[in-house]
């Protein structure tokens, strides 16, 4: 596990700079996103290689699973909504893999705010796409005036509020969790070496039952949270 809480290290820094991004940077998040859609890119060709007419092994569970997530976008979204199965599929496996890349040693890509803000602009962006698409300009800007026009200003609050909970929610459960295991570690350490122990004893096995779940289970809960909140947002806006 990264025990770095500093924040996610800068390989490298340019000179050159953007008005508003600032300095264009190569950080410890970026490298690790790449670690994560490369795993994510040889899970797909080995699930899609050598297909058959009738599935078994591999395939019959691909299969299954795809099954499974079209029936729960079904059921979250309506029916004729099979389209956003690849979108919502990517960001329940890089929620989880990048979550899970602490188990590796690496830093988790889902500890860094720009990842999570990442995913829910371009979930933000579907949202009003989908708002345009099936109410039209003025069907959605008359929504902010329902059910009443003193409702104006916290109706446009409460939608640009739909990225910042979605990106903070789950940053800071995954961020929260490294904290709270990188700084109990050093405490384990600290206390091994109060009690004049030859090795940190008392850092093996205890870190690992917390390991559990701030990484096995917390990154199956936020990533399934997560894609849930896009299917509620985005399904909201087609039933209009």
């Amino acid at each position: 596990m990264d025990t770095n809480i500093t924040g996610a290290r800068i390989y490298w820094e340019s000179d050159f700079s953007l008005p508003i991004f600032g300095h264009i940077s190569i950080t410890e998040t970026m490298v690790n996103a790449w670690v994560v859609m490369l795993l994510i890119l040889g899970m797909c060709i080995f699930f899609t290689h050598n297909l058959q007419k009738i599935p078994k092994g591999k395939q019959a569970f691909i299969e299954k699973v795809i099954l499974m997530l079209d029936g729960l976008i079904e059921q979250n979204m309506g029916k004729g909504c099979e389209q956003y199965a690849p979108y919502i599929m990517t960001l329940m496996l890089s929620s989880m893999l990048g979550t899970l890349t602490s188990l590796i040693g690496l830093r988790s890509v889902t500890a860094d705010l720009n990842t999570t803000l990442g995913w829910a602009l371009m979930t933000f962006a579907m949202i009003i796409y989908t708002n345009l698409r099936y109410k039209g300009l003025g069907g959605y800007l008359k929504g902010f005036l329902d059910p009443l026009p003193v409702m104006l200003p916290l109706n446009i609050l409460s939608e640009i509020a739909t990225p910042v909970s979605m990106s903070f929610r789950h940053f800071g459960n995954i961020a929260g969790g490294m904290v709270i295991s990188t700084l109990l570690i050093g405490a384990l350490g600290s206390l091994s070496s109060a009690l004049h122990l030859p090795i940190p004893l008392l850092q093996i096995g205890i870190p690992g039952v917390l390991s559990l779940y701030f990484d096995l289970f917390s990154a199956g809960i936020q990533a399934f949270i997560f894609s849930m909140l896009t299917m509620a947002y985005v399904g909201s806006a087609r039933e209009a």
